[in-house]
């Protein structure tokens, strides 16, 4: 319904592809805390990992490697000529594997901290102390 706590210009509800990108946001916050150097990366949600498409080739034009039993969750992609790192968080493998929003944050921020370890050269608990305690 519409009225003084929700205007027409806020939505009643995020999509699951809203709340998803918030969770990748709030878990490269906590980061960037403690590593301002990630300001310079860009994030990307994408729905499925694709070996063929933008973002998940080598800079030489090789596609992504990976087996059919084992989809990634994220990867890292060191900075390019012309364009920053980035680290790609892959929305449907995460959600598949987790029961709750809950599960769902815990192992989004497993996946960014595990790619900005990649991406620095770093063990993901240098990255995130806390990295797999919980």
């Amino acid at each position: 319904m519409r009225g003084p706590v929700a205007p027409p210009q806020v939505p009643l509800s995020a999509s699951r592809a809203e709340t998803f990108r918030d969770l990748v946001l709030d878990s490269v916050e906590r980061l960037e805390r403690r590593w301002p150097q990630l300001a310079e990366v860009e994030f990307l949600v994408t729905d499925v990992p694709f070996k063929d498409s933008l973002g998940t080739a080598d800079d030489d034009g090789e596609s992504a490697a990976w087996s059919d039993e084992a989809v990634p969750l994220g990867r890292a992609l060191p900075a390019g000529k012309d364009r920053p790192a980035r680290i790609l968080v892959y929305r449907r493998p995460v959600e598949i594997r987790t029961k709750n929003r809950d599960e769902r944050a815990l192992l989004v921020h497993e996946v960014v901290v595990e790619q900005v370890a990649e991406l620095l050269g770093l063990a993901p608990e240098s990255v995130d102390p806390r990295y797999g305690q919980d």
